[in-house]
């Protein structure tokens, strides 16, 4: 496969790359049962898991009528993350075709990276132990110091460049859909994942089924540009 040389393809991870759900509400289980709580609703925190380990404390809360105050939220924060990074890959898998189309770009030419509002160094242990880092060029998240999603600043600090004509972001939900307009690079999301919105709502260039679709898109929503 050819045709990738000089772009700059930019990943969401979870609900894009990776199924986390699982994972990260096992651990929600295991943090809400610390106030008493029953395991909740997995297809409703699924569709929350873009919000974040606060958001989904919280909302797993509020769905078992259960009165949390914002100080007891942080201390289950602090639970959760500690609880998610010793065993961050017993449920997570990448989606069906990751690996192979992420071989194909990368062989194609293209730069990888991933752009997510996951911790930093979550997301790299995560991509370490489901052996996909060396795909990527760069890892940036939510702790190394960037503006995260749905700002500009994030897509550009994971691609390592500004050269808006050779940029693609890939995501899921509607703070990739945020930030590639506020970089002013086109969208591909996937309808598999997170968005609590049903992605064909959010007005991306393409939204897709499969990953294996990924391809194709790029192509045709790039221009010809110089190799980096």
């Amino acid at each position: 496969m050819g045709g990738f040389s000089g772009l700059s393809i930019c990943f969401d991870l979870d609900g894009t790359l990776v199924d986390t759900a699982p994972d990260l509400v096992r651990v929600l289980n295991l943090v809400i049962a610390e106030e008493g709580l029953p395991p909740t609703d997995y297809d409703k925190a699924r569709g929350q898991v873009g919000f974040g380990a606060k958001a989904l404390i919280v909302q797993a809360c509020e769905r078992a009528g259960h009165t949390i105050s914002d100080a007891r939220v942080s201390e289950l924060w602090h639970v959760f993350i500690k609880l998610y990074d010793e065993n961050i890959a017993e449920l997570s898998q990448p989606f069906s075709g990751v690996e192979h189309i992420l071989r194909d770009l990368r062989s194609g030419g293209a730069k990888l990276s991933v752009c997510t509002n996951k911790p930093g160094y979550l997301a790299r242990k995560l991509l370490d132990e489901l052996k996909l880092t060396p795909y990527f060029d760069r890892v940036v998240g939510s702790s190394d110091g960037v503006a995260t999603k749905p700002s500009a600043q994030h897509i550009f600090a994971a691609t390592g460049h500004r050269r808006r004509s050779s940029i693609i972001m890939v995501g899921d939900s509607a703070p990739d859909v945020m930030a590639a307009r506020a970089a002013g690079v086109p969208i591909v999301l996937f309808r598999y994942g997170y968005a609590g919105t049903p992605a064909d709502r959010l007005r991306a260039d393409k939204v897709l089924r499969r990953f294996r679709e990924l391809p194709e898109s790029i192509l045709s929503l790039s221009r010809p540009i110089a190799p980096i």
